[in-house]
């Protein structure tokens, strides 16, 4: 069985499901990756600031799969949002994978509080990386709905993507709904919320009657809500279970009951994106 895939607004597709690598060592990401693909995965969600861009690059030639049949994300490091730093890092970026294309490349954080406010630049130089060929796609990262609103308005370039927290304990409607606004489809981040899904009565009681695990049930919660999920795991029997969810649905009132486990900005597990100002 395969992952879905959703039409991108600039005529393009993604598979709805895929393998993130943050926190996977660098040392382990080739095996990790290979393994991803050799049980079904399409997709994989790795970024500058992980450091193991050279390990995804090796698992992709390990799994002898065709450049075409893996659809390849990463992501702009914080420390390099100034325009020629833009350029510079994709071209690192490209070496570090082994490949000649990216399929979509994201500016990891906003950093409003960075750069003396100005990420508007830095998605100008992003959206120019289009024009030879060597970048399908172009999104965003943690951009609230004002992030959207200003890179939209100041260039008139809409991504195509914008990946936030997103989990039914924080569903960040407010994100999502600016996101859908403009035609940009959402990547949620830290789906399971860490497992913490594991212990909700709520989610295991659904679980159970459809006799799947509650990250299981959560992933397809995602699904449902036609966001688009890639789940961290170095463990194959792992990577497929979270795998194992397109053999079943959930009903529009379990898709309401897990929808409202949500407790606002209290159950963020990661940065607020007005105030998170690392630079490395």
């Amino acid at each position: 069985m395969s992952a879905p895939t959703l039409d991108l607004h600039d005529g393009t597709t993604i598979p709805q499901l895929g393998l993130g690598v943050f926190q996977v060592p660098p040392e382990r990401t080739e095996e990790t990756v290979a393994t991803a693909l050799e049980v079904g995965y399409r997709h994989i969600d790795t970024a500058q600031m992980y450091g193991n861009e050279e390990g995804v690059g090796a698992g992709l030639r390990a799994s002898g799969l065709d450049r075409d049949d893996v659809y390849v994300t990463s992501k702009l490091n914080n420390n390099n949002h100034r325009p020629d730093d833009v350029r510079r890092s994709f071209d690192e970026s490209l070496k570090k994978l082994g490949i000649d294309r990216l399929d979509l490349f994201l500016i990891h954080w906003p950093l409003p509080t960075q750069y003396d406010g100005d990420f508007v630049s830095t998605w100008k130089a992003m959206a120019e990386l289009l024009e030879d060929g060597r970048l399908t796609s172009v999104g965003v990262s943690n951009f609230e709905p004002d992030h959207l609103q200003r890179i939209v308005d100041d260039t008139g370039v809409v991504p195509v993507v914008n990946q936030i927290e997103v989990h039914p304990f924080f569903t960040n409607e407010q994100a999502r709904k600016a996101s859908h606004e403009h035609g940009i489809k959402v990547e949620g981040w830290a789906p399971i919320a860490k497992g913490q899904v594991d212990d909700e009565p709520v989610i295991k009681e659904i679980a159970d009657g459809h006799g799947k695990t509650p990250a299981q049930v959560t992933l397809r919660w995602h699904i449902e809500r036609g966001d688009i999920v890639f789940p961290k795991s170095v463990r194959r029997e792992r990577m497929e279970e979270n795998f194992a969810i397109f053999d079943f649905s959930l009903s529009a009132e379990e898709v309401e009951r897990i929808s409202g486990l949500d407790r606002g900005e209290s159950a963020r597990t990661g940065p607020n994106p007005n105030t998170f100002d690392y630079v490395p």
